[in-house]
């Protein structure tokens, strides 16, 4: 089985969710393969709360997700993501 790649799921998630902005991050490092740190940002976000979101996130990535040791998820609305980088 192929090791899971930061770039395939990035766009698996910006296909399944229509997001307009995905940062994925391998945080394997030294440790075994499948970990990863997500940012997401999708309209699909809005009016759900943390945990909504991450389930949306975890149908989005369905049989890769039974490969992945540990997600760190940071998911925002578009509006969120504007708001936090007013100044940038």
């Amino acid at each position: 089985m192929a090791a899971l790649s930061a770039e395939a799921l990035r766009e698996k998630l910006e296909r399944r969710l229509g997001a307009e902005h995905v940062e994925v991050e391998s945080t394997s490092g030294e440790r075994c393969a499948g970990s990863f740190r997500l940012l997401v940002v999708s309209a699909m976000f809005r009016g759900k709360g943390l945990l909504q979101r991450h389930r949306l996130v975890n149908e989005a990535l369905g049989e890769e997700l039974e490969r992945i040791h540990a997600l760190e998820q940071r998911t925002l609305t578009p509006e969120q993501w504007a708001d936090e980088h007013k100044f940038a």
